[in-house]
């Protein structure tokens, strides 16, 4: 069932699980502030049904990145100059518009996966970064090139980015524009897991059935747990799978009635 399909995004359906589709292939699904909307709206769109996203693009690569005439401004869009000389409160809330796109493929109620091949770039290195779990392709690249252009990721991509393999070379991969390989990024924790690229896509498929597997209210539980855990303490964490558990049993003896 297709819920969406505008702007190089498309969205599709079936039972639990929902597919986000970047779909400009002649451009190899760059990115403009159209399509962050789409993508907003895709979130918007979920069935309550929906339990796991995939997300993926056509073509031979995932996103190239902001689309080339992102600086001079597209229809209805500001450049990056105009940009610069408003208001900074306006400035703050074009980005955060932008960054809502990036942000709720983290909602504890869905466990989001990217399916990444060839290029992610910038903008797709970012979100990429924005989903729970990456699988890559043998071919996949990635590289955040906005700091060797004179600007910052900004996407919401530098909170997932330190998580995954650390401030140092978090630091070196933003401050040096360099591309990451597919094992390289399997090494360090940025992939869950590299296949060949033809493998991708079942690849994908499978791992989306085994996340259905387990209680959705158990995944939920589990999802905030493990997402909360680096702003806790040891303690408090414990408390917070004390709750957690509590809940589940609650739930459990409820249902055994």
């Amino acid at each position: 069932m297709t819920l969406l399909d505008t702007d190089g995004v498309r969205l599709t359906v079936d039972d639990a699980i929902a597919t986000v589709t970047l779909t400009n292939l002649a451009k190899r699904n760059a990115q403009t502030p159209a399509l962050w909307q789409a993508l907003v709206e895709a979130g918007r769109s979920l069935p309550g049904s929906v339990r796991v996203v995939v997300l993926r693009g056509e073509g031979k690569s995932f996103s190239a990145g902001l689309d080339r005439q992102a600086p001079e401004g597209f229809d209805g869009e500001p450049s990056f100059v105009d940009m610069g000389r408003g208001p900074e409160a306006e400035l703050d809330a074009t980005i955060a518009a932008y960054q809502e796109a990036f942000t709720w493929w983290r909602r504890n109620d869905i466990v989001s996966i990217a399916a990444v091949q060839g290029h992610a770039i910038g903008a797709g290195f970012q979100l990429a970064l924005a989903c729970d779990l990456r699988i890559c392709a043998d071919d996949a690249q990635f590289a955040m090139r906005e700091t060797i252009l004179g600007l910052v990721p900004d996407l919401a991509g530098t909170h997932p980015l330190v998580t995954l393999v650390g401030y140092a070379r978090a630091l070196e991969i933003c401050a040096t524009g360099r591309f990451v390989h597919a094992d390289e990024a399997e090494r360090t924790g940025l992939a869950n897991l590299v296949v060949p690229a033809a493998e991708l896509h079942a690849t994908t498929r499978d791992l989306a059935a085994a996340l259905l597997a387990a209680p959705r209210d158990a995944v939920i539980e589990t999802k905030a747990l493990l997402r909360g855990a680096s702003d806790r303490t040891f303690d408090e964490q414990r408390a917070a799978e004390r709750a957690a558990q509590g809940r589940r049993l609650r739930d459990l003896a409820q249902l055994a009635e």
